[in-house]
This record gives structure tokens, C-alpha cells and sequence, in this order.
């Protein structure tokens, strides 16, 4: 915390609320407008918890890497002289003569997807004077910015489940405090929501398609930029998304079932074919190689850069094989969902992860001992088919390629909205499904 921090990150809260409190009227109704400045304010307050922990817990670690040690170089460099400035903020990782005094300071300078978060945040730092409390806060902005049009997206084909909804993408803790801060899952958890709202009005409400395509692209460029593997999982789910949309308006049987086989093949191809696109960038991800690399992810994290974040755990031999790693699925899933377990708690930190995983446990029992018929039935909503896929496709790539409960808390976080909407949507399938149905015709 420096002097910096005190003066400028008090005018940067007045102008964010003074901010959100004129647009509020364009993104709110009388139903859930009580959720908006709540969800605010929570993000806020875990991205300045999220810094003071790294600072007085951690000691650093790689927010302070991208700030302290990235953005604020950049931003050193533009006081110096903007060209110079401009020259770093849109380097591809090249030393030049130039400007090789600040960018031999920045740790992530050839680390392309740490570097592209450095840049992001030096954008803030030019208006922060390279405040990390006030930077921090504009990435917590963004992250409301991304949380709330998920929610919309969702609340308006359910707002009777308004509650529920907002419990699930606004007010999980962990959510909030390892997506709310100056990092990695910030941008792409808040991409990820609006890349939702984005297919749900291009796709389901058929409206707003300019801005959407250009938001839609935009969202998933940061997510590529930073995490494919992201991608990798969520663009399956969002073409299932949009199919059994378009599948659930045909009334005819016979036709439903002609058209599901080729839909399944679609699907399939579309998934192949993303892989490929995104293992053109980077060859870890290719199909001959993907099982390495989350070999190599799993054991580098648990075993030696990840070994100082969290307890280690291990979910058997992993011989780089894809096969070897399908076999270890169920591991992966669970591990990612419901660990660690309360009676494996080993710090302070772990124990917020324990309660909620304890809590999705019970309810994922609850769910599948008490609502079997409704679990069935519930499969062929596209809601509860685009969440499921994507947070088990997720739980399954982040579980199996970290081997690190602490590491694990912070990756997993895409997934929690996701998965809990599903069970959200199940427990209340009966009386949502004709609400819809009545919703839809009246529009």
C-alpha cells in the first residue's frame, strides 16, 4: 500500500459508483436491481482482499508480478517518453535498444498470456497513475461488467428464479474473491459472461447482433489471448446451447429425431475443428499433444511452481496418453467440484473452498437421491445441457492439469456459476418449464 494508493483509489470509487449509478436505470428492473450495487460492491472488496493477501500472506506472487513488475514499468516508460511507452504496450516479447531499461524489468515480458494482462492493466494504470488498489478496482469493474450480463442473460429467460440465479453468478465467495482482482481468471471469467449474453441474444432473443458479434469476438480474442483451454471447453457447450435452442422450436417428434444425429455430428466437428484452430497458435494444444501438456501443467504446478499455493493432491499416474487421462475423469470432476473435503484442510485458505465444496456435495446428492425423474426429464433443457457440458468439460481439464488445491480454487472458478445454475435449473423443473413456455409465447 503506497501514498498513491490512499489519494487516488477514493476518487476512482466515487467516479465507478457515480458511474453505475447513472447507467443503472439502462441495465436493471424493479426485480433485480437490488442485486446490482451489492454484486458491485463485493467485487470491489475481494479484488482490494485479494491484494492485501498476496501482500501480507503470500509475500507477492503474480498479481503484484503483473503490477509492481510489469504494468507500472510500461507506465514509468510513457512518463519517460510515450513513444517508448507505446513501443512496450504493443510488443510481441522482442528486446530493442530502446526500450530493452524497462522491458529487462517486466517478469512476464516474453510470457505472451501474462504479457497481454500486463498490457491490459498498464491501460488502467494510465488512469490510476499506476495505482495497484485502483487498478485492481477497475478490474473488479470489468468483472461486475461480465457477472452482470451473464445474469441477464439467464435472469431474462427465468427471471422467477431471480434469487437463485443471482446467488449463483453474483454471490459466490470464491467467485468473488480469486475473479475480482488484478489477474488471469478476472478477464476471463468476466469474458465468459458476456461471450453468454452475447450467444443468448444473438441465438435465443435474436436481438442487438451488431454489438453482440462485436463483443462476442472480442471476448473470446481475450480468453484466447490468455487461456485457450477456456475456450476449448465453453465453445462446445455454447453450439449445444444454440442447437437445442433452435431443436426445442421444432414441434414435430419424428422431425426432432431425424435432426438430433446430425446435430451430434455438427457438434462434433465443430469441436475438432476449434482444436485445431487454437493448437495453429499453440501446438500444446493439438489433439497429439494435449495429454502432455496437462501432464507437464499437473506435475510443474503441483510439484514445483504450484507447490507453495495450497496443499498437493494426486489423482494417479498420468502417462501422457489420452486415453491415461480420460481413465482418470471421474478424479478429475470430483476433485474439482467437491475438494477438498473438510477433513482435508490444511490452511486457512483451503477452508472456503472446503465449505463450498461440502455445500455442492449435499446439494448435487440432494439433487440426484431426491429429483431422479426431474434430473431426466431436466437433460433436454438447453439451459441445464449448456451448463452441465461446459462446467464438466471444465471440472475434468482443470482437475486433471493442476494437482494443487490451492492453484486449483483459483482455475476452477469458471466453472461454479455454471454447474450450480444446472442444479438450480433441475430442482426447479417443473415449475420453471411451463413458465417458460408461457414467456415465450407472449413475446
Amino acid at each position: 500500500m503506497e501514498l498513491r494508493d490512499l489519494i487516488v483509489t477514493p476518487l476512482i470509487l466515487i467516479l465507478v459508483y457515480t458511474g453505475a449509478y447513472l447507467i443503472r436505470p439502462w441495465f436493471t428492473d424493479s426485480v433485480n436491481r437490488k442485486y446490482y450495487f451489492p454484486a458491485l460492491t463485493f467485487k470491489i472488496f475481494g479484488a482490494i482482499a485479494l491484494g492485501l493477501l498476496y501482500q501480507f500472506y503470500y509475500g507477492g506472487g503474480d498479481t503484484f508480478n503483473f503490477h509492481t513488475i510489469g504494468s507500472r514499468v510500461i507506465w514509468e516508460a510513457f512518463w519517460d517518453s510515450p513513444s517508448k511507452g507505446l513501443e512496450l504496450l504493443f510488443s510481441s516479447g522482442e528486446y530493442s535498444p530502446r526500450t530493452y531499461e524497462y522491458a529487462s524489468k517486466i517478469y512476464f515480458y516474453q510470457d505472451k498470456s501474462s504479457f497481454f494482462i500486463i498490457r491490459i492493466s498498464t491501460l488502467f494504470d494510465l488512469l490510476t497513475f499506476s495505482s495497484y488498489s485502483a487498478t485492481a478496482v477497475l478490474f473488479a469493474v470489468f468483472s461486475f461488467i461480465g457477472s452482470w450480463a451473464f445474469f441477464i442473460a439467464m435472469y431474462r429467460q427465468t427471471p422467477q428464479l431471480h434469487f437463485w440465479i443471482a446467488v449463483a453468478i453474483l454471490f459466490i465467495p470464491s467467485v468473488i474473491f480469486w475473479g475480482s482482482g488484478l489477474m488471469k481468471d478476472t478477464l476471463t471469467f468476466a469474458c465468459l459472461g458476456l461471450m453468454t449474453y452475447s450467444i443468448s441474444n444473438l441465438f435465443i432473443r435474436h436481438r442487438q447482433k451488431i454489438g453482440s458479434i462485436i463483443l462476442l469476438v472480442l471476448s473470446a480474442w481475450i480468453i484466447f489471448s490468455t487461456k485457450k483451454y477456456i475456450l476449448l471447453c465453453f465453445l462446445p457447450a455454447a453450439f449445444l446451447w444454440i442447437y437445442a435452442n433452435q431443436l426445442r422450436r421444432i414441434k414435430s417428434k419424428v422431425l426432432k429425431l431425424m435432426v438430433v444425429p446430425f446435430i451430434v455430428v455438427m457438434l462434433t466437428c465443430i469441436g475438432y475443428y476449434s482444436l485445431i484452430l487454437i493448437s495453429e497458435d499453440d501446438p500444446r494444444y493439438s489433439l497429439d499433444r494435449i495429454a502432455e501438456t496437462s501432464k507437464i501443467t499437473a506435475y510443474d504446478i503441483g510439484f514445483y511452481s504450484g507447490r507453495n499455493a495450497g496443499s498437493g493432491y494426486n489423482l494417479g499416474e498420468l502417462d501422457g496418453s489420452f486415453g491415461g487421462m480420460l481413465k482418470l475423469a471421474p478424479q478429475a470432476i470430483n476433485v474439482s467440484l467437491f475438494r477438498p473435503y473438510l477433513w482435508e484442510i490444511k490452511n486457512p485458505l483451503m477452508l472456503l473452498s472446503a465449505i463450498e465444496g461440502a455445500l455442492l456435495l449435499v446439494l448435487t446428492m440432494y439433487v440426484l437421491i431426491k429429483k431422479r425423474t426431474a434430473v431426466l426429464m431436466s437433460c433436454s433443457n438447453p439451459n441445464v445441457m449448456f451448463c452441465l457440458t461446459f462446467s464438466l468439460t471444465f471440472a475434468f481439464a482443470v482437475g486433471i492439469s493442476t494437482f494443487n488445491f490451492g492453484t486449483l480454487s483459483r482455475y476452477k472458478i469458471p466453472l461454479l456459476p455454471y454447474y450450480t445454475l444446472a442444479l438450480i435449473y433441475i430442482l426447479n423443473y417443473k415449475n420453471k418449464e411451463r413458465k417458460v413456455e408461457v414467456l415465450e409465447e407472449t413475446e
